[in-house]
């Protein structure tokens, strides 16, 4: 496929597109004045194949180092960034997915998706001056532990789930919903125990003794008497207890072990999040370690979002707008971008709705114009971003009489 020349690089300069795959890349080496240097080829993945891309652009017979263009797929691409860059300071660019079919439209060549049009398009961006570099290491490490941390929690929701379906089956009707009876909360002390008991005992009631004993003191005379109640008006448990109750305390175990997991791995990320500029989102009212980090993971380098709008379009909160010959259509939020930097923000916006004064103020205006909760949330999101923007900008601690103060200045 013809390579367009194009005037952002020197003529003479070598550039290599890198499409990446799980086990080979391909890659392809050109220039402006010999046009494609060689066949493309496949090289491996592991640290040969880095070599002998090394040994192909030190016989390309181009002077000076190449600019290389990677495409970032997933973690596929990040080794061989990292090590490139090393090589190559300053010479790595990185391009998303959806870049490179828009070059390959550019080019013709939509339709015909192989790994040699991707290195062509690649090259293609690299030449019109275009990609980003790799993300700074210690972003990185952020981004990673945030990602770590969600699926952990989601881990622990699908368990907690599975947990009261157990004890559900073992116990019918002693963990009632909400709107039934007093719900049960696994993560608190009663609930605990009372699955504790369930395993114990297999779905059998125990004592009040056993109940309280089990609760290690945090549990109330009343509250064990009004759970150990509920328990002896259930119905008989199923034939296969004995087996049901040993799944169930080798479940709370895992639960148990996850809940720690989560708390080790939150210390870790307060670690990370001082070393990078999103430590000065800790100072908002209602925003700790967790909200801070997920938002700076996403976030960072902020110099990547010149306005604090294109921030607020990034995380796919600004309104949408489909417009053609008899066509007009509005969607509230175009949901475009990751929906983590999306939830992150929102959760930004509610923590400063419960804990600032300047945003509670802000939300109750909200509510007051009619707008429902989840609007009030997403219209206080767009405030929240600014704030943000300016803070990780600043890198100023936030200061709720100051900013009351020019909000009303500037009549917003």
């Amino acid at each position: 496929m013809p390579l367009v020349s194009l005037r952002e690089v020197p003529p003479q300069q070598l550039v290599v597109g890198i499409d990446v795959g799980k086990v080979r890349h391909r890659v392809l080496l050109a220039s402006g004045e010999c046009g494609v240097i060689g066949a493309p080829r496949s090289v491996s993945a592991l640290r040969d194949g880095l070599e002998e891309l090394v040994d192909l652009i030190a016989a390309s017979g181009c002077q000076g180092p190449p600019l290389i263009g990677i495409e970032a797929s997933g973690a596929l691409h990040a080794a061989w960034s990292r090590e490139l860059e090393d090589r190559y300071p300053g010479r790595v660019v990185l391009f998303a997915p959806s870049e490179t079919t828009a070059a390959r439209t550019q080019m013709g060549a939509r339709r015909f998706k192989s790994d040699d049009a991707d290195c062509a398009a690649l090259v293609w961006l690299v030449r019109q001056g275009g990609g980003r570099p790799p993300a700074d290491l210690a972003l990185e490490a952020l981004l990673a532990a945030v990602r770590h941390r969600d699926a952990l929690v989601d881990a622990r929701r699908r368990l907690r789930q599975q947990l009261h379906a157990q004890l559900h089956g073992l116990c019918p009707g002693l963990s009632a919903p909400a709107g039934q009876g007093r719900s049960l909360k696994l993560e608190t002390p009663t609930g605990r125990t009372v699955l504790a008991c369930a395993a114990a005992f297999s779905g059998r009631p125990p004592t009040l003794a056993s109940l309280i004993a089990r609760a290690g003191g945090r549990l109330r005379p009343a509250t064990a008497a009004y759970w150990l109640e509920r328990w002896r008006r259930l119905l008989a448990p199923p034939p296969d207890a004995d087996l049901r109750a040993q799944r169930l305390e080798r479940d709370l175990r895992r639960f148990d072990d996850l809940r720690a997991t989560i708390t080790e791995h939150e210390a870790v990320l307060g670690t990370l999040l001082e070393q990078s500029a999103g430590q000065v989102l800790t100072s908002l009212p209602g925003v700790g370690v967790v909200r801070a980090a997920a938002f700076a993971a996403h976030s960072l380098p902020i110099e990547r979002f010149a306005t604090a709008e294109r921030l607020y379009a990034a995380t796919g909160l600004a309104p949408a707008r489909y417009q053609s010959v008899k066509t007009d259509r509005r969607q509230p939020i175009s949901r475009q971008g990751l929906a983590d930097h999306r939830n992150a923000l929102m959760g930004i916006a509610w923590g400063l709705s419960r804990e600032a004064p300047a945003f509670r103020e802000r939300h109750t205006e909200l509510v007051a114009r009619g707008m429902r909760p989840i609007e009030a949330r997403v219209a206080l999101a767009r405030h929240a971003c600014r704030l943000c923007h300016a803070l990780l900008q600043r890198q100023e601690p936030y200061d709720d009489q100051r900013y009351h103060q020019q909000r009303h200045q500037r009549g917003r």
